[in-house]
């Protein structure tokens, strides 16, 4: 399985990232890539909720799902669409934050909405309230594909080692962990929790990333870590993309997820515990 990572600097403008990852999504195909990945809100970054009240859509009218569907359908390539901020229904008026697994024939195999937010306050000057504006999701995925079994998460969701458990418990082989990560706790903890969440697992990890400092007609700027990663089931980072925007591909041979559940079959002994 040849996978491509699309390293992306989204702008808070939808039809401009479309292109951007569009271009990139026809030269991974070009280098033979069968499988791309592409990172968290890759339709808009922005900090500005009045913003994203603008350009967001429902998934129903949103015009960045079907065109990148209808290319994965001319290529004949599978997508990880690693999120795409969408308006809701809900009364409160907050979005999704959406990934979606697209076949090679253009179908939308499987959806999934971020469970966990990113509440925190990393520094007095850079705090982020993530449940404002993005509802949380309830329901874990795992998609069916022909390359094996894929357990959906999204960026903050990978400090929650409960939720990939249950994802490799319920048959995935691949976890895909799509990221807009701060650059400040990218630089502390990417790495290290990416290898984590593959080694407790015996799972291939595909993170495809947002990095460097993200243009913005609203006056606010952020910045996020780069570096997507592919990481095999014994813990070895193949790949790390760096910080560059670009497309980065390499080999992935699933056989690994069994060899290394075999070494340590850890998935298998779980045990119950009181307390504390």
């Amino acid at each position: 399985m040849r996978v491509a990572l699309l390293q992306m600097t989204s702008s808070d403008i939808p039809s401009d990232n479309l292109a951007v990852a569009s271009a990139m999504l026809r030269q991974a195909k070009s280098e033979g890539a069968e499988f791309a990945f592409l990172p968290e809100v890759m339709n808009c970054l922005s900090t500005s909720r009045r913003h994203q009240k603008e350009v967001l859509q429902l998934e129903e009218d949103d015009e960045t799902l079907p065109a990148l569907a209808a290319l994965c359908a001319e290529l004949g390539i599978w997508l990880l669409i690693g999120s795409l901020g969408l308006k809701t229904n809900d009364p409160d008026g907050r979005f999704a934050n959406r990934s979606f697994v697209i076949s090679d024939a253009g179908e939308i195999v499987a959806r999934y909405d971020k469970i966990h937010m990113f509440d925190v306050d990393v520094s007095p000057e850079e705090t982020y309230r993530e449940s404002e504006g993005y509802r949380p999701g309830e329901t874990a995925v795992v998609a069916e594909t022909p390359f094996g079994k894929i357990g959906m998460t999204i960026c903050y969701d990978v400090r929650f080692g409960a939720l990939h458990r249950a994802l490799a418990q319920a048959g995935a082989q691949i976890l895909t962990v799509p990221a807009a990560f701060s650059h400040v706790t990218g630089a502390a903890h990417w790495e290290t929790l990416l290898r984590a969440r593959a080694i407790e697992t015996g799972c291939f990890v595909i993170a495809p990333a947002q990095t460097g400092t993200h243009p913005s007609g609203q006056g606010h700027s952020r910045r996020t870590h780069g570096h997507s990663m592919v990481v095999a089931p014994w813990g070895e980072v193949l790949v790390d993309a760096g910080v560059e925007t670009g497309v980065t591909v390499v080999d992935v041979d699933l056989s690994l997820v069994q060899k290394a559940r075999r070494q340590v079959p850890a998935l298998q002994h779980d045990r119950e515990f009181n307390g504390p």
